[in-house]
């Protein structure tokens, strides 16, 4: 009997290789136009993306009425509008705790102790980003995405931060804190868009909240800044001086109602005058005449609490630029290590009402180098 040749039969090759499955990103949702365009972009690009809706710290001493702007009934339906037309699941995280410690108690510390303080740029590293990044990752998402205006870059293995391309829009100041391992995890599908462009799509995909207008005040604060102070604060009046004559002209309301720099609410009827100093132990307020007036203007300050995006502390002296307020125009100055945690910044010109515990943010060019606390 002859053998018979057994034929082995190949199982047919579809496809050369794997369908990668998409990445998972979960999305920072406030209700607004930015955060809604964000989340329908990563959706076209193929991502397997989520909402969450933020709860944060409301004031209780404000009145039932008064609601956080950021994370209010109407914010939320907005919001839920948006995932619903996108066609994508809506989560909410209660941060009301964390917020309050983080923000609100850090906000009201600062003040007390004669800083003006910015606390979008605590919450987004210690709350809005920071905690939910922490979740995102416990829930197996793969990355965190906000409607912020900021690019992020692979240089080589190096992640970096930059500018976004709408300057008026750019919110890089905010965002120096995070590290280049959480940058990795970060996504801010904005940063090539201007607003009228984030409009335009929005309208384009049909989103409910294309011509809803932005929130410009702190989200926390309801009704004044001040009266948002008086309610938390223990306020003791003192003196208002002129700080070239030490000549009293009026009378303060507590000094953490006041910054460098401030013109309004000072003394009624005569002026204008604007705040030069903040003198706490004598509890003293001194003002000058003129907008311009030198004593207002400084060329060096000292930044503390200084992190570096590439986690390296620089040795040498180096020049720079620098941003020493949201929308301040980024100035030349040289950066130098004055000890072992904080630098001496000089810059190239006097740059008027420099504040204590206002962010510094050092850039090159476009790129952010990192920032810290002004001392």
């Amino acid at each position: 009997m002859k053998n018979k040749t057994v034929k082995i039969i190949k199982p047919k090759v579809f496809s050369k290789s794997i369908p990668k499955v998409p990445s998972k990103v979960l999305v920072a949702m406030s209700g607004g136009v930015d955060s809604s365009v964000a989340a329908q972009l990563l959706k076209n690009q193929g991502y397997d993306v989520s909402g969450v809706f933020l709860h944060f710290w409301r004031d209780p001493l404000a009145g039932q009425t008064r609601e956080n702007s950021c994370c209010s009934l109407a914010a939320f339906l907005d919001a839920q509008s948006v995932a619903k037309k996108i066609g994508i699941p809506l989560y909410t995280f209660n941060f009301s705790d964390s917020f309050k410690t983080e923000v609100v108690d850090n906000f009201l510390s600062e003040y007390s102790l004669g800083r003006t303080p910015n606390p979008c740029i605590v919450c987004n590293k210690q709350v809005k980003i920071g905690k939910l990044l922490k979740q995102a990752r416990a829930l197996g998402f793969d990355y965190v995405a906000t409607g912020h205006y900021l690019k992020i870059k692979k240089v080589g293995e190096e992640m970096q931060l930059f500018k976004a391309r709408d300057k008026k829009k750019d919110q890089s100041y905010f965002l120096y804190t995070f590290s280049p391992a959480e940058l990795k995890s970060l996504l801010f599908p904005l940063g090539t868009y201007t607003k009228t462009q984030v409009r335009a799509q929005a309208e384009k995909f049909k989103l409910k909240v294309a011509a809803k207008p932005e929130s410009q005040d702190i989200c926390f604060v309801s009704g004044s800044h001040n009266d948002f102070l008086k309610r938390y604060l223990t306020l003791q009046s003192g003196d208002i001086r002129l700080l070239s004559t030490n000549k009293k002209i009026g009378e303060h309301q507590g000094l953490p109602l006041y910054t460098i720099g401030q013109r309004r609410g000072l003394v009624d009827g005569t002026g204008p005058y604007y705040v030069a100093k903040l003198d706490y132990p004598k509890n003293i307020l001194y003002v000058v005449k003129k907008l311009d007036e030198k004593l207002l203007y400084n060329t060096d300050l000292v930044a503390q609490k200084v992190s570096w995006l590439n986690n390296k502390v620089p040795q040498k002296t180096f020049k720079c630029q620098a941003v020493i307020r949201y929308g301040h125009q980024a100035q030349d100055c040289l950066v130098s290590l004055k000890n072992k945690k904080d630098y001496l910044v000089k810059f190239s010109k006097p740059q008027r009402a420099i504040s204590s515990g206002q962010s510094i943010v050092f850039y090159k060019g476009e790129r952010v180098l990192g920032g810290g606390l002004i001392k």
